[in-house]
């Protein structure tokens, strides 16, 4: 098949492009570079550097794809608090970009990577896609309008659509901001240098960890799965971890005990998030095959920012 990738030099879209070129399918790439790094691509993958708003070029690459992944997006919540009309412009003003360019090209199928961030502080866990969203962050606003735009317009024009709720996803080369950076990677990194694990809150709010390949697996079979058009599935571990679990199961893999020091002036965030993956099962045959305790062993072999 043919794909183009909107982000695919980002963290999982570099996964994704890598994945699906080894596979054999030509793999095109748009991705502005503010937080992708064209470096991670196989020689195999057709890279351009563009902005999603830019439609002409978007319309130049769909020529003759058969699937988009649209990934291209800020995704930093605190951010977008500062910053909310950057956060519309690229996140659902560079969707709706992406989805008159495919119109006019005539691609029939998009795989849109969305966010567990949308369905905010809620009080049935685990996490099924049918319950109400609640966003907190303008983050996750743009999140939930971006999937609206796909189903909505999708449906008006014939086209398939599907979004993929991921969770907390980790792995070797996620980037580690100055600001704000996911905690997987942070604990790590601290644990690396012998510095301390700062836990915001009281360390019993809960996530659910993905593994990178995990969630490279849903996008995989997104893009041929059947009846999965307009609808929006969680692709997460189906596990909740609480902060001091992770910091537990972080030393563990590093082989040390690790001291966290608990910042109560920071809130820490919604206090539970587990994805429900029954639709995930259903419509992709996904089954998550990566544990918590497996995935750091991964990350920490293959990243040399977290060797001690």
């Amino acid at each position: 098949m043919r794909f183009l990738i909107t982000g695919g030099a980002g963290f999982l879209g570099s996964a994704l492009s890598n994945r699906l070129a080894a596979a054999g399918h030509e793999v095109r790439v748009i991705d502005d570079l503010s937080a992708g790094d064209a470096g991670r691509l196989d020689d195999k993958v057709l890279f351009t550097r563009g902005d999603v708003n830019d439609r002409p070029k978007l319309w130049t690459l769909l020529q003759d794809v058969e699937c988009v992944y649209h990934l291209a997006a800020r995704v930093s919540v605190p951010q977008s608090v500062l910053y909310p009309r950057e956060y519309n412009a690229v996140n659902v003003g560079g969707t709706v970009s992406v989805m008159e360019a495919m119109r006019d090209a005539g691609v029939n199928r998009v795989v849109l990577t969305s966010s567990g961030a949308v369905y905010g502080a809620q009080t049935e866990q685990p996490l099924r896609e049918s319950i109400v969203p609640k966003p907190d962050s303008p983050y996750a606003v743009s999140k939930l309008s971006a999937e609206y735009y796909v189903r909505t317009i999708g449906a008006l024009w014939g086209l398939e659509t599907v979004a993929l709720r991921v969770f907390n996803a980790y792995g070797p080369g996620q980037p580690l901001p100055a600001s704000h950076p996911p905690v997987v990677s942070r604990f790590l990194k601290s644990a690396a240098g012998g510095g301390s694990l700062i836990v915001h809150g009281e360390g019993s709010q809960t996530r659910d960890y993905v593994f990178i390949s995990d969630v490279i697996d849903a996008l995989s079979a997104a893009s041929t799965a059947r009846t999965v058009s307009h609808l929006v599935i969680n692709v997460g571990s189906g596990t909740a971890v609480s902060l001091n679990e992770l910091v537990t199961v972080v030393g563990a893999a590093m082989n040390t005990t690790l001291e966290p020091l608990y910042n109560s002036s920071e809130s820490g965030g919604v206090y539970a998030m587990c994805a429900d993956l029954t639709l995930a099962a259903q419509k992709l045959g996904y089954r998550p095959r990566v544990s918590l305790p497996e995935g750091l062993r991964r990350t920490i072999a293959t990243d040399e920012r977290f060797k001690a």
